[in-house]
């Protein structure tokens, strides 16, 4: 005779009503991203809120119901902005409704693309051959979808630290009897430096090399670099190659890069984090000439691709470098002729991770839906709205371009003559917080050749010519503001 065993499910007891909750949430995101340009950029989160996200851990249940009422409440009300038309803060991507969706079923499937053969692992395949179609990255190439730029970027450093050591690094450890060295320019991203730390080698292993005018590696400073290293008995092992960097939108010239690579027999790594994406527009592909001569490159498209987080990619130009670096199976792990276990690829072996989301659908429904041609429309539109941009900036007596604008980024501020540089740097700044902290619009900022910079980043596609317009009103409206309470501290 039986016990009966009273086992418990996740599962909904009413699937009917979590079928019509679930059709609320859809219909209220939908809303929510139809609605956008109605609402501030960015605001405040009230102390309530603040105080509603401290609560203790919940030991009874809530019930899905009153949890989305929390999410209406709570969550949705502040978000980072980042999907707004006038959010043009950092390189951050906006998203698009079908990829949403496109996230709910891949959660719904919730497959472990670490390995196996089952249909998951074929659609990530199709989505890196189609990536290194668009690019003219070698068809025999290897890659590996991945978080973002930062972890695209450890591991195109990683293949090239185990592929060109002096020795097995995965054996032996770092026990080279020579320094291994790393050459990027000073506009080099951090990850790159994050990168070379993580690999053990210390961040006096990543030689910073000076830039032109326009912000590009100098390529002598680079080749004489070379040389003292290797005269001073070090080993030069790769150069960093910069597609679209994070301050200016620079390109270096990487085609002179990599000429130096093969001449000097040394790794090239390009770091294409959303500059990757000119590739894709006729007038603005001739920029990244050069980038499918890399040994490995790092991109994203929750960047420029407007997909959303988390999904970037690491390509590899020889299979075996990538494999030789990442690859070990335990029993556990074994691989078989047949059934679960078989398959073509697993992509555990191609990277750190073992268990990995499904991160492939959202770009292979996306890519579908709107086609790359429109993509590439996208990302000169983009563009043609920096430019707009720099012209009104230019237009305008009481503002100053401060950077060239190569590609989708612009650097500018407000510029009374009568202030010096340093009061200069502080007005920026707080004209900054008071175009976040109104709504208007979310900029970043940074230093240009000692000069604080306003930052606008366009990776939008849903930003308008009308957004930059009111962006270079209400910074000429909010500089001559903060400049006459300056003349009249009084009257504040």
């Amino acid at each position: 005779m039986s016990i009966r065993i009273n086992e418990e499910t996740l599962d909904p007891k009413d699937w009917k009503a979590m079928r019509a909750l679930g059709h609320q949430m859809v219909d209220d995101m939908m809303t929510y991203l139809e609605t956008l340009r109605g609402r501030p950029v960015w605001q405040q989160i009230p102390e309530k809120v603040r105080r509603n996200l401290k609560k203790p851990l919940p030991m009874k249940p809530q019930g899905a119901k009153r949890a989305y009422q929390d999410f209406i409440e709570n969550v949705l009300p502040h978000p980072m902005g980042n999907i707004h038309p006038r959010f043009w803060g950092w390189v951050e991507g906006t998203g698009t409704p079908f990829c949403m969706l496109a996230e709910m079923l891949a959660a719904g499937m919730n497959p472990d693309l670490g390995a196996g053969d089952h249909v998951a692992n074929y659609v990530e395949a199709q989505v890196l051959d189609w990536l290194k179609e668009m690019l003219g990255y070698p068809a025999e190439a290897s890659g590996l979808l991945v978080s973002g730029g930062s972890m695209a970027n450890l591991t195109g450093l990683t293949v090239a630290r185990n592929t060109m050591a002096e020795f097995d690094v995965r054996q032996h450890g770092l026990q080279a009897s020579r320094k291994m060295i790393f050459y990027g320019s000073t506009e080099t991203h951090s990850s790159l430096q994050k990168a070379v730390e993580l690999l053990g080698l210390g961040s006096d292993s990543l030689r910073t090399i000076p830039v032109n005018g326009q912000f590009q590696m100098d390529i002598e400073a680079l080749e004489t670099a070379i040389s003292e290293d290797e005269s001073e008995g070090y080993q030069p092992i790769a150069v960093i190659g910069n597609a679209g960097t994070v301050n200016t939108g620079a390109f270096d010239n990487l085609n002179a890069l990599a000429d130096i690579c093969a001449r000097e027999e040394l790794w090239f790594h390009v770091d294409a984090a959303f500059g990757a994406w000119a590739a894709l527009s006729p007038k603005l592909r001739h920029l990244v000439s050069g980038i499918e001569r890399a040994d490995s490159l790092a991109f994203d498209l929750h960047k420029w691709m407007y997909m959303p987080f988390e999904l970037g990619c690491a390509l590899v130009r020889r299979k075996k470098d990538q494999l030789q670096t990442f690859a070990l199976t335990p029993d556990y792990l074994a691989r078989a002729k047949g059934g679960i276990s078989g398959g073509p690829v697993w992509y555990s072996e191609y990277g750190f991770q073992c268990s990995r989301g499904f991160r492939a659908l959202k770009a292979w429904m996306s890519i579908k839906e709107h086609g790359i041609w429109k993509y590439g429309r996208l990302v000169q539109q983009n563009v043609d709205q920096a430019r707009y941009l720099a012209e009104l900036v230019d237009a305008a007596p009481e503002l100053e371009r401060v950077a060239p604008v190569p590609l989708n980024i612009v650097c500018f501020r407000f510029a009374a003559n009568e202030l010096d540089n340093a009061a200069l740097d502080e007005l920026n700044s707080e004209i900054l917080l008071q175009l976040q902290e109104s709504g208007v619009a979310v900029l970043s900022s940074t230093m240009i050749k000692g000069k604080y910079a306003l930052r606008v980043a366009i990776t939008n596609h849903r930003s308008r010519r009308e957004d930059f317009e009111l962006l270079v009103r209400e910074v000429i409206r909010l500089g001559n503001i903060l400049v006459q309470s300056r003349k009249n501290p009084k009257n504040e």
